[in-house]
Order: structure tokens, then C-alpha cells, then sequence
């Protein structure tokens, strides 16, 4: 359970054209594991111009709170461009109630210049060496959320969803191998319209431990997926929700509030929409 719990504090953090206006988005999340409520989350992002700031919390409550005392705090800047995010910064502080840790991160033009990881992780004799080559066109956990729709197509053309996102958390690399699978219509508060549903894949590349049946078990997982919004303005995708089956249950974050302040706006309403949960119930996505 903590482990679990751990785990969905740090999911929660993690062709683009220039824009004039400032613009931020808010995101409020529920967190669940196995239909059980665990916490919240909530995330800003900031655009200006081609620059972006994210700032994310989330804290735990309930049993999950009283057994784990999870809490964590993210942030990450850097600049859009319309092949991805190219980070810059990225911070994260994970906290239960038994141990904290931060991990600090600077990057130059996709590449990682700087890891500084309190405490350090222990070393352990199965875990795949992360080679230099490893830190080199890639994005940070929470950058990797922003997903620049293609030059060429429409926000919501399903083409958007099959891309690899190369992923550095500091100690591991990864990619995230997206593939569209359908498109729903929904509804939050704060926004209506439509949502491409990407699954989503696990691609561990080092920095794991390959024999833990955690890692595994993530390996063969096929059943996770994301769900992206359209923010017009920055001709962004942006999740709206994250559903990733574990060894226990299916974890889930899932907005219950979305908000786009200044020049630009999310896609516009549309009729016959059907609420995220609703099309949960109705086994829509799993």
C-alpha cells in the first residue's frame, strides 16, 4: 500500500506556435487506487510566450493518509517547441511518514546537466547502470505532461496520440510509448468537449531493477492509459485523466476541475456530453 501510495504522489506530478498572452491552467485531481479515494492533486501550468512553469502538490487523506503520510511537492520550467518541452528545471519532494527524499534536476537542450538526488539512492547490484547516452533527448516527469499537438493536424486528430516520450526521473530512464485507441466526449467542471484516449506502454531503458516483480509487472502491463484535452491556445494536450492498472488495483487520477485563465481557451463546449466517471461505470476505458 505505501509503496502504491508513494507511487501516485509522484504520477501526480508526472508543433507548438508562439502565443502572445499569458495563460495558465489549472488542474484539481482525485486520486484513487482500487475505487478507493486516496487524495487530491493539483497543478498550474503557466505559458508565455514559449516559456512554461508547472507547479504541482499532492497529499494523501483518509487511511491512505494515516498509514503512509504521503505528500509531495513538483515543479519544472523550460521551453515549448513543436517537438516537445525542452526542460530546464525540474524539483520533486516525495514525503510519508517515515522518510522523505528530493530530487533536483538541470537540463540544456533536452540533455540532463545536473542530478542531485537527497538522499542517494542505495546501490544495488541488479539495477541496470544508467550509460550517459541515457540522459540525452529527454524530458522530465512533469514536462512530459505537455504534449504539443502535430504541426499538421488538428488538436484532437488521433494521429497526436502515437508518440514515444523519453523520460529522466533523476535515477531511471524511460519511455512512455502512446497509442491512440479512441475518442470520447466528456465532461468536468470547467470543461466539455472531446478527449483522445492513448494506451499507454513502460518502456524501462535503465536506471530499474529488471528481476522485481514490480517492474515486471509494469513491463507487461497493457492496461494503462491517458486521456488528453485540447488547450487551444498553445496547441497543447494536456491530461485529463491517467488510468494505470498495479499489483493491487487500478490507480487512477482523474480531474475534477479544470481551468484555462487568459488569451487562450479549451476546445469549446459541446452537447451530449457525458460526465469522466459516468463513462468509467459504462466500462467506456480501462
Amino acid at each position: 500500500m505505501r509503496l502504491i501510495a508513494s507511487a501516485l504522489v509522484t504520477l501526480a506530478f508526472a508543433g507548438t506556435a508562439s502565443f502572445a498572452q499569458a495563460q495558465t491552467l489549472k488542474v484539481t485531481y482525485d486520486l484513487s487506487l482500487a475505487g478507493l479515494p486516496l487524495g487530491k492533486a493539483d497543478l498550474v501550468s503557466s505559458f508565455k510566450g514559449k516559456k512554461y512553469e508547472m507547479q504541482g502538490n499532492a497529499k494523501l487523506t483518509g487511511l491512505a493518509m494515516i498509514l503512509t503520510g504521503g505528500k509531495g511537492e513538483a515543479s519544472a520550467s523550460g521551453t515549448l517547441a513543436e517537438a516537445g518541452p525542452r526542460s530546464t528545471n525540474f524539483a520533486v519532494v516525495s514525503k510519508t511518514s517515515d522518510n522523505q527524499r528530493s530530487v533536483r534536476m538541470g537540463l540544456k537542450g533536452g540533455h540532463v546537466a545536473d542530478v542531485e538526488i537527497d538522499p542517494p539512492l542505495e546501490p544495488k547490484e541488479d539495477r541496470i547502470p544508467v550509460k550517459p547516452a541515457d540522459k540525452k533527448g529527454v524530458v522530465d516527469p512533469m514536462s512530459a505532461l505537455l504534449m504539443p499537438a502535430l504541426a499538421s493536424k488538428s488538436l484532437t486528430d488521433p494521429d497526436n496520440c502515437n508518440r514515444t516520450i523519453p523520460v529522466f526521473d533523476g535515477a531511471s530512464r524511460m519511455n512512455v510509448v502512446l497509442s491512440y485507441a479512441e475518442t470520447k466526449t466528456i465532461e468536468v467542471e470547467g470543461y466539455s468537449g472531446p478527449v483522445l484516449i492513448c494506451n499507454a506502454r513502460y518502456v524501462p531503458v535503465s536506471g530499474h531493477r529488471p528481476e522485481r516483480p514490480a517492474t515486471k509487472f509494469m513491463q507487461e502491463n497493457r492496461d494503462m492509459s491517458v486521456w488528453l484535452a485540447p488547450v487551444e491556445g498553445p496547441r497543447l494536450l494536456f491530461p485529463l485523466k491517467v488510468s494505470v492498472r498495479t499489483m493491487i488495483g487500478v490507480g487512477e487520477m482523474q480531474a475534477s476541475l479544470w481551468s484555462l485563465e487568459g488569451d487562450g481557451k479549451a476546445s469549446r463546449p459541446m452537447r451530449k456530453a457525458v460526465r469522466a466517471d459516468e463513462a468509467v461505470q459504462a466500462g467506456a476505458v480501462q
